[in-house]
C-alpha cells in the first residue's frame, strides 16, 4: 500500500461506518409513549365526579357566572397523570367574553392519587415541559376535592378581567394545589 491510499482507506472506512450507524438508528426499536396519543380522550369521569361538579356549578353560580355542560370539546396541556384520568368538563361564561373557558375535573381512584397527580400538574406547568403552552402572565387553579382534582388556567392579559371571579369561586372549595415558581 502507498501512503496516498492510507488516507483514502482511512476515509472510505470512516464513511462505512457511518453509513452503518445511521442505518442502526432507523432499526432501533421506539419506546412507548408517556402520554396517550394525540387523537385519543381518556374515558368520561361518569359519576365518578358528580359530586364534584355539583361543587364546582355551585361555587360559581354564587359568584354570579353561568356554567354547565360543554358545548365544545377541551383539553389542556395536561402531565401525564392528568392526560391519563377520566375527565369531566365544566364551561363557564364570563360576561364580556367571547369564548367559553373551561374547569376540568380529573377522576383518581383515591385521594392520594388526585394529591400525587395534582403536583405533578402543578409542576408541569410551572416548571415543566407544560410551561411553554402558557402564556407568561397564566394563573393556575388546582384544587382537590377527595379522589377528584380540578385544573383552571387563565391569562390576566387575554382575558376579561372578570375571569377572576372564577378562580375566586374556585378557591371556595376544596384544598389548594400549591404551584411552584
Amino acid at each position: 500500500m502507498t501512503r496516498r491510499s492510507v488516507p483514502a482507506l482511512a476515509a472510505a472506512l470512516a464513511a462505512a461506518m457511518l453509513a452503518g450507524a445511521m442505518l442502526a438508528a432507523c432499526a432501533a426499536p421506539r419506546r412507548a409513549p408517556t402520554y396517550p396519543p394525540a387523537d385519543t380522550t381518556p374515558a368520561p369521569a361518569g359519576s365518578q365526579t358528580d359530586a364534584a361538579r355539583a361543587l364546582v356549578i355551585g361555587a360559581l353560580t354564587s359568584a354570579g357566572l353561568a356554567a354547565g355542560d360543554p358545548g365544545q370539546p377541551y383539553k389542556p396541556p395536561e402531565g401525564p397523570w392528568f392526560a391519563a384520568a377520566p375527565r369531566t368538563v365544566v364551561q363557564i361564561t364570563v360576561p364580556g367574553e367571547t369564548a367559553p373557558r373551561f374547569i376540568v375535573l380529573y377522576a383518581f381512584s383515591s385521594s392520594a392519587d388526585a394529591a400525587s397527580a395534582a403536583a405533578d400538574q402543578a409542576t408541569y406547568v410551572s416548571r415543566g415541559a407544560g410551561k411553554p403552552y402558557f402564556v407568561l402572565d397564566t394563573r393556575f387553579t388546582i384544587r382537590l376535592l377527595g379522589p377528584v382534582a380540578l385544573f383552571f388556567a387563565w391569562s390576566p392579559s387575554n382575558a376579561d378581567p372578570r375571569t377572576m371571579d372564577v378562580e375566586t369561586a374556585l378557591d371556595t372549595i376544596g384544598t389548594a394545589v400549591a404551584i411552584p415558581n
